[in-house]
């Protein structure tokens, strides 16, 4: 689960190209949206297809999406979880 949180951590930064920031920066349960990180909905829209480019898993509904998008933890439950579904 470490290794999926840092992956995911190198994947944000790389996708929405973040200068200045590195894994080690962010923390596994500070938020991504807004506060914390500071993402906006735009960059909400690229996490969605960052999730199912690199983890093979999609979101499907708003409210959900807003649950998966709070926090490292929350997207690496929500990889985690689904590809525990689909075997």
């Amino acid at each position: 689960m470490e290794d999926l949180k840092y992956e995911l951590k190198r994947q944000i930064i790389e996708e929405l190209k973040l200068e200045d920031i590195k894994p080690e920066d962010i923390q596994d349960d500070a938020p991504l949206i807004g506060d914390g990180l500071g993402l906006d909905s735009i960059d909400a829209l690229e996490l969605v297809v960052l999730l199912e480019k690199y983890h093979g898993v999609k979101i499907m509904d708003e409210e959900i999406g807003k649950k998966v998008l709070t926090s490292i933890n929350t997207m690496a439950d929500f990889i985690v979880e689904e590809k525990a579904k689909a075997t």
